[in-house]
């Protein structure tokens, strides 16, 4: 028996004192914890940046909005009074089209999952005068949208009665907001129930 043997506080120390022991211990998990808290931060945030994005909240557009220096409103006309692409056109027969910025609203569902609707609308309009009166009103005929839309049922959109009654409720409403000028039709440009 010329072997020493350890006693068992050696051993699992490897001769270190008992302090340094428990501290060392400490130190591994604590890596684990900053390095697991480090990656959940990337999953989120990429999480949350899709999440974002697929809500129509970035983007190339939404970017590049801001670095732009401000322009003056384009005179009445062919070239409308905004910057980008102008959202009245001519159709035939002298018939104005006034287009809206696409809509992303998350309605309800049987199911309690989250379910979205995207709706890109067209507006037919009279004259050109008509479809300008529905340019300043814009921020509260979306505002009016969101509120609306969130509570349609995906059953509410179905077939092309539900398509009916959802142009026929958004005209009603759009010509509540712009007043004494009328709207006589609403396009459905794309409407996508995911």
């Amino acid at each position: 028996m010329s072997k020493e043997k350890k006693p068992p506080a050696e051993a699992e120390t490897d001769g270190a004192p008992e302090g340094e022991a428990v501290e060392g211990k400490k130190k591994l998990p604590m890596k684990l914890v900053i390095i697991g808290a480090a990656a959940a931060v990337v999953v989120l945030g990429g999480g949350g940046t899709a999440a974002v994005l697929m809500m129509g909240g970035g983007g190339a557009k939404a970017h590049a909005a801001p670095k732009k220096p401000a322009k003056k409103p384009a005179a009445k006309g062919a070239e409308g009074k905004k910057d980008g692409p102008n959202p009245i056109s001519q159709g035939p027969d002298g018939v104005v089209y006034y287009t809206m910025p696409d809509m992303v609203v998350n309605i309800q569902s049987p199911d309690g999952r989250p379910t979205y609707l995207k709706l890109k609308l067209a507006f037919e309009v009279s004259d050109e005068d008509a479809a300008e009166a529905i340019a300043p009103e814009t921020p509260r005929l979306n505002d009016m949208f969101q509120s609306f839309l969130r509570e349609l049922r995906p059953d509410d959109l179905a077939g092309s009665q539900g398509s009916y009654q959802l142009r026929q409720e958004i005209q009603r409403r759009v010509n509540l907001v712009i007043a004494p000028a009328k709207v006589n039709a609403v396009l459905i440009q794309e409407m996508l129930v995911q």
